[in-house]
């Protein structure tokens, strides 16, 4: 159950992150139903957008680096983070995604010398903790092990508290889910025992009493935007009113605009680790075109674990 339902937690993650990609960072949501009407199956992105080179199915540059941790882990196997630094500066080499303010300091921090522990940029952004889900299977017997390696991977290019506490407060709600806990229970339990404190505890708060909101209602009250304050209780929202349904859960995320990819890389972490491959779309899994190789380097992990 628990290996089964961890596979799921990556898939329904990276399938949220290709699910936002047509969309992603339109803040106007008039124009994603005018242009797109409900996001219920991967859009390839079309002009203006901040992936032109990106077609259905792919990822975003916060899924295709979820994908070189995973690859990463697969290789020692384990997280090793000078491993993870070099493969992560190697894939940016020659990469035609985009490159987002928090890669670009980090790569000109790199170049000036710097090491993996000190290059990572100072951004809030929640981007840089969504991408712990490689880190969620491979330690997801380890608890002490989770949290200290996701707090390692976000700071490499997020070097900024409320992003690396809140990689650690997720981690924590991940590693319940898959014990069995409900997700809602899982968020309160992970506050009262390590995050009853502000911001953290404010930001549960919001997401937990907006759920009678409608999900783009709730999102504008704090912003759309890639910002951990913004994101965080975003997530928590998500979570809680689609404790059920991820499918439904991850079509509002997109739907309410704004940085939908690295939210939804979070809560299809969450509810895929509670509902499993189940409540994963068929044709999501059809059209995501690194499924195959998701499901290659989950096997090569899982052999590597088991000798």
């Amino acid at each position: 159950m628990v290996q089964a339902n961890a596979k799921a937690m990556i898939v329904a993650s990276l399938a949220a992150d290709s699910l936002a990609l047509g969309v992603h960072w339109i803040y106007d949501t008039s124009i994603i139903d005018e242009k797109f009407g409900c996001v219920e199956n991967f859009k390839k992105p079309s002009e203006p957008t901040y992936h032109p080179t990106k077609d259905l199915g792919e990822f975003t540059h916060y899924g295709d680096q979820t994908l070189v941790l995973l690859e990463s882990i697969a290789q020692r196997p384990g997280f090793d983070l000078d491993h993870f630094a070099d493969t992560w500066r190697n894939f940016f080499e020659d990469y035609t995604g985009y490159f987002d303010g928090a890669t670009k300091a980090t790569l000109e921090n790199f170049a000036s010398g710097k090491g993996p522990g000190e290059a990572g940029s100072a951004s809030d952004d929640l981007g840089g903790a969504s991408r712990i889900g490689p880190l969620a299977y491979y330690y997801r017997n380890d608890l002490d092990q989770l949290v200290a390696k996701a707090r390692a991977q976000t700071a490499l290019t997020h070097n900024n508290e409320h992003v690396i506490e809140s990689a650690e407060f997720f981690a924590r709600v991940i590693w319940q889910v898959l014990q069995g806990e409900k997700p809602t229970s899982a968020l309160q339990q992970v506050t009262r025992a390590g995050f009853d404190r502000e911001p953290y505890s404010r930001w549960v708060a919001k997401g937990l009493e907006s759920v009678e909101l409608d999900t783009r209602q709730a999102l504008a009250r704090w912003g759309q935007m890639c910002k951990t304050e913004a994101a965080f209780p975003s997530v928590v929202h998500l979570i809680a009113k689609f404790e059920d349904d991820l499918k439904q859960g991850l079509v509002a995320n997109v739907m309410a605009g704004g940085d939908s990819a690295a939210r939804g890389l979070m809560v299809g972490l969450i509810l895929g680790a509670y509902l499993g491959m189940d409540a994963i779309p068929d044709h999501w899994l059809s059209e995501l075109k690194a499924y195959r190789r998701i499901c290659d380097l989950l096997q090569t992990i899982d052999q590597r674990v088991t000798r």
